[in-house]
């Protein structure tokens, strides 16, 4: 993605810290790209009311409204499973397409190949572009990474959206306050919006998912000497953890973060799998990482953002003695001991060659 965009984000009926992944995501690391959040439930209200940071952002009730701040994309700000678009919203795609607003989309479903929006956009000289479209080209993986200098970091999770994407975005920036030369391999819609270049790894064939990582990192590395790799799914999802090991096989990083959320007790929408303890999770994620390279849990990344303070680092402090393993909060807290255990791991190498 080459323009800067001005974000009018659709989020109606959606807009909230889980439902609206993308949305949210946006927000927290590039603000200044985003105008307004179009959500009838909320307007009137700030950002700042709906999700507790942000700022001062509007929600807006319609396109009209949010054209009055000048915006140049109509952003999708929704993730759901299945990636389908809301009925309701076609509507409101035609507004803005119609307004002369490009619209970007990170769903399954392609909004470029539908002939309405197609033929609308030629029409009035605007782009949809559909992020969650693979490359054609991709080759199941093979090890290529073995040959780069750069560490590779993956983040991994307890269950879905729990904060891998969060975690490494906000490690990025604490290694750069560091002086550390490194870059950000975005696998999920909401990273590539936020970092301009990336694959989609739960739109690629099965079996090019481990082809996918591999290219990203390879890219990655040719300008980095940490490449952090953004997780997707979970090792014990039922639904989603093919792709988790598809990025650990293609990527084969040298270490690993954990991600986790202390209240969250089982895998959401799916009561009936119980979220085990971060000690087996470890033993988990070594014995799957053991047969092409072994990559140790550095850390833990815990998301308290339903806690108060004291129940946050009471869990934080609960976690560290289990694992032994500094851990914190990235974004609520300090990402430093986060990004201190992976330029530890670095350095090893580095001193190892």
């Amino acid at each position: 993605m080459t323009m800067t965009p001005r974000y009018l984000i659709l989020a109606d009926g959606a807009f909230g810290p889980f439902t609206s992944k993308t949305a949210v995501g946006c927000i927290r690391f590039t603000p200044e790209q985003v105008v307004a959040v179009l959500d009838t439930v909320n307007a009137g209200r700030t950002v700042q009311d709906v999700l507790g940071f942000g700022g001062d952002i509007p929600v807006v009730a319609s396109v009209a409204e949010g054209l009055t701040l000048q915006p140049n994309v109509l952003l999708i700000g929704i993730a759901p499973a299945g990636g389908r678009l809301p009925e309701a919203w076609r509507p409101v795609l035609r507004a803005a397409l119609d307004s002369g607003l490009h619209v970007w989309s990170g769903l399954h479903v392609f909004i470029g190949d539908d002939p309405e929006f197609a033929e609308l956009a030629l029409r009035r000289n605007v782009q949809i572009v559909d992020v969650r479209k693979p490359p054609a080209d991709l080759p199941v993986s093979s090890g290529r990474v073995r040959d780069v200098d750069a560490t590779i970091i993956l983040t991994v999770g307890s269950d879905c959206n729990i904060g891998k994407m969060t975690t490494q975005l906000a490690v990025r920036a604490a290694l750069r306050d560091l002086g550390v030369r490194v870059a950000f391999a975005g696998t999920g819609q909401t990273g590539i919006f936020i970092d301009g270049k990336g694959i989609a790894v739960d739109a690629v064939v099965a079996d090019f998912i481990g082809g996918a990582a591999e290219r990203l990192v390879l890219d990655a590395a040719k300008d980095a000497d940490i490449v952090l790799v953004e997780g997707q799914g979970s090792l014990i999802h039922p639904g989603f953890s093919g792709v988790t090991f598809g990025l650990m096989h293609g990527s084969l990083p040298h270490a690993l973060v954990l991600c986790t959320q202390p209240s969250r007790k089982t895998i959401r929408n799916n009561d009936w799998v119980s979220i085990p303890s971060h000690k087996a999770l470890i033993a988990l994620h070594d014995a799957v990482t053991t047969p092409l390279r072994y990559a140790p849990t550095i850390a833990i990344a815990m998301n308290t953002f339903d806690l108060d303070d004291d129940a946050a680092r009471d869990a934080i402090e609960r976690a560290m003695a289990e694992t032994r393993l500094p851990a914190t909060d990235p974004v609520r807290f300090d990402p430093s001991p986060i990004a201190e255990a992976i330029l530890a791991v670095h350095e090893a190498r580095l001193a190892a060659r």
